[in-house]
């Protein structure tokens, strides 16, 4: 026990002596911090946001466009199209003539029998087909439409569809309110994902990096002339886990506290707020999520001749924590209590990122973090028994060339 503190203290103090732990650590929730502060101080000032805005989109010219109504529709313009929106031609050859000398962008032929085929012809200079949208046709359309409801502005708008759609939902009441219209309901389970995904695969890269430094310069072979493998492993994983532990707790922390802040800068609905609860199932999946995952980079580690060639197996280490990235915003999202995002928050290689992006969603059975929980506990007291056997032969496969076959060979003690 004594040596596995040993090991534990050197590990922590050589990760958080070095510079790019604490810029990692402190400068990825400043940045975050500032982002929010920005965009808060641009939002209170309506002037501010408008320059910004007018900034991005950069200079919008809207050219005139003609209209040659073969079939009498348009009698006149709706109060809101600004004038000289759509000049009218009594011909197609007037039209085009105005076309050609730069008058219009482009002009449109409305046929006689327009009631009857519905067809409107656009003519215009240019062939773009991913532009087919960046004209006015579509303001055109509806003053067209406008007009064959007698000027009635309201009733041409309900002809298109209700003006107020109102949606109520079965399901269990979630954490958010705005549903879809809401774009922090839809975003928080893939910001989740991603934060979890790389909270767990980078401290358990670093252990990875870790043995595989030490194994390349040999000092592995020192250490285990005085500890054992079991007391080795331990003490790596259990001290890269305390340091990635404290590191998580802040960066959720302070997520958590931006994301309650979220509907006064972002102006949505404000009553998005990450319970407590949400922190502390955040702790028990890194937790369990780190265990798993830190064992099989740990037992890679021991595989693999040097860091680069462990890299290369790397990929499918991480594959079940990838899966869920696909389907974060599709799924997780829309249905957190589907079928597929159920079977991946308790499925215990995908659990760790699957469950805490279901969680944001709302409307989670009370028993599948428990059971997710419990599950990829099992499963982290498994893989921690099989790589120990995998890190005590370590010395005999130094220097063989790693491969993926090798890896799970040796996982299931086959070498």
């Amino acid at each position: 026990m004594n040596k596995t503190l040993l090991v534990l203290k050197n590990e922590i103090i050589t990760l958080v002596s070095r510079p790019s732990f604490w810029l990692s650590t402190l400068g990825i929730p400043l940045a975050g911090a500032l982002i929010f502060a920005v965009v808060g101080w641009i939002n209170r000032d309506a002037g501010t946001a408008a320059a910004v805005g007018e900034l991005f989109r950069g200079p919008q010219e809207v050219r005139p466009e003609g209209y040659v109504d073969l079939g009498g529709i348009i009698e006149e313009m709706p109060e809101t199209v600004p004038a000289g929106t759509f000049v009218a031609y009594p011909d197609e050859a007037s039209a085009r003539a105005a076309l050609d000398s730069g008058e219009i962008a482009a002009f449109y032929i409305v046929p006689a029998d327009h009631l009857r085929s519905g067809e409107i012809t656009c003519i215009r200079p240019d062939f773009n087909p991913l532009a087919s949208d960046s004209n006015q046709s579509g303001l055109f359309r509806w003053v067209l439409q406008v007009n064959l409801v007698d000027g009635d502005i309201l009733l041409s708008n309900l002809v298109n569809g209700p003006l107020d759609v109102q949606d109520i939902s079965l399901a269990p009441a979630g954490t958010a309110e705005g549903g879809m219209d809401n774009p922090l309901t839809m975003w928080t389970p893939y910001a989740v994902t991603l934060i979890f995904y790389f909270l767990i695969m980078g401290s358990a890269s670093l252990l990875l990096s870790n043995i595989s430094k030490e194994k390349e310069n040999r000092i592995v072979e020192i250490l285990l002339t005085s500890v054992n493998p079991h007391q080795l492993l331990a003490g790596k994983i259990i001290g890269l886990g305390i340091v990635g532990l404290l590191q998580t707790l802040l960066w959720v922390t302070i997520a958590s506290a931006l994301a309650n802040r979220s509907g006064q800068i972002f102006q949505v609905a404000s009553s998005l707020h990450l319970p407590a609860s949400f922190i502390v199932w955040g702790l028990v999946f890194f937790v369990l999520g780190y265990a798993v995952y830190a064992s099989l980079m740990a037992g890679l580690g021991a595989l693999a001749p040097n860091l680069r060639e462990a890299s290369q197996v790397t990929f499918v280490i991480m594959l079940p924590l990838i899966i869920p990235l696909f389907f974060s915003n599709n799924v997780f999202a829309v249905e957190p209590n589907g079928p597929i995002a159920t079977v991946l928050s308790l499925f215990p290689l995908s659990a760790p990122v699957a469950m805490m992006a279901r969680l944001p969603a709302g409307g989670v059975p009370w028993w599948h973090p428990p059971l997710a929980a419990v599950l990829l506990a099992l499963t982290a007291w498994l893989i921690v028994r099989m790589v120990a056997g995998m890190f005590r032969a370590q010395a005999l496969l130094s220097g063989q060339p790693i491969q993926v076959k090798t890896y799970f060979r040796a996982l299931f003690g086959k070498l």
